[in-house]
């Protein structure tokens, strides 16, 4: 058992210290956070920062997918939102309000239920929305800022606000708006659908992601992101790379741009890995392929 801490001062969620992270993360690995904080609710996650020193870092994750925490952990303070920001209601004429801990899945299967089309695409990324608004996650053709109509931010001081699109340049895979704002909810525009076409949709997108990804091992998404007119998985298939391990750490023989573990891998052995892939792509088709994964964390 982590030891738990007291969190006092009227906090309602769960505080543990040196919380290994590799329960928290898709590739399964992962050192421990200094301190670890899964708040009660949104009440709660702003009463929580306003105790967090200015100096200490915070970190957020939502399903630990499109991450990789290195294996000596991560100094400060990790919030931890699924499961806890969940709030996922119908709020306006083909509008919906999904917290940042809800799981794209759901808001997928959620929208379809209720009529709206246009967001079957997110049952195809396998993290949470606060993720997907972070970094403008897509699947099968459709990226998540093509459907938000606002989103509610917080800030290290507590500090709740509703911002439009305007107020962020967004582009493939990459967000950037107000420093130190962090993504508490979103706001989607969908258009009118029908049940269960939406839901035929969402059942026909997952088989194909299962059949085309490795759904049933380790792994935390796309490593890299397809470079202009070009796919990171072409490259590295056309590069010889499938297969390829580090450890227990390998290139999917299913998908190209997928590394998983096959059980006992390390942080370190996957960023070697991720490494070694960059390299022999960059020598093979002279092309730089960049990390879509997100690395946090100290070495060991």
């Amino acid at each position: 058992m982590m030891p738990r801490a007291n969190t006092g001062s009227g906090l309602r969620g769960t505080l543990r210290l040196d919380e290994p992270l590799a329960r928290h993360t898709s590739w399964r690995v992962g050192g421990p956070a200094d301190r670890y904080y899964e708040p009660a609710d949104l009440d709660d996650l702003v009463h929580f920062l306003r105790t967090v020193p200015a100096h200490e870092p915070i970190h957020w994750i939502g399903l630990g997918s499109n991450l990789l925490v290195r294996d000596g952990g991560v100094r400060g303070t990790v919030l931890c939102v699924t499961g806890r920001l969940k709030s996922l209601t119908a709020v306006a004429e083909n509008r919906v309000r999904a917290e940042a801990g809800v799981p794209c899945a759901q808001l997928a299967r959620f929208c379809a239920r209720h009529d709206l089309s246009g967001a079957e695409f997110l049952a195809g990324i396998p993290g949470t929305v606060g993720g997907a608004l972070a970094m403008n996650a897509g699947a099968f053709g459709g990226e998540t800022w093509g459907i938000v109509a606002a989103v509610e931010t917080i800030d290290r001081h507590g500090q709740i606000r509703t911002r439009l699109p305007a107020d962020y340049r967004v582009s493939y895979r990459s967000v950037v708006g107000p420093d130190q704002e962090w993504f508490v909810a979103g706001h989607f525009q969908l258009g009118t659908g029908v049940a269960a076409d939406g839901k035929a949709l969402i059942k026909s997108l997952l088989a194909k992601r299962g059949a085309t990804q490795p759904t049933q091992q380790p792994n935390a998404g796309s490593v890299f992101r397809n470079p202009a007119g070009d796919h990171a998985a072409r490259l590295i298939e056309a590069t010889g790379l499938k297969g390829t391990c580090e450890g227990d750490a390998c290139v999917s023989e299913l998908h190209a741009n997928f590394i998983i573990n096959r059980g006992k891998a390390t942080a370190a052995q996957i960023e070697r890995l991720i490494a070694i892939v960059q390299e022999r792509v960059l020598a093979a088709q002279n092309v730089k392929l960049e990390p879509e994964v997100r690395i946090i964390g100290v070495e060991s």
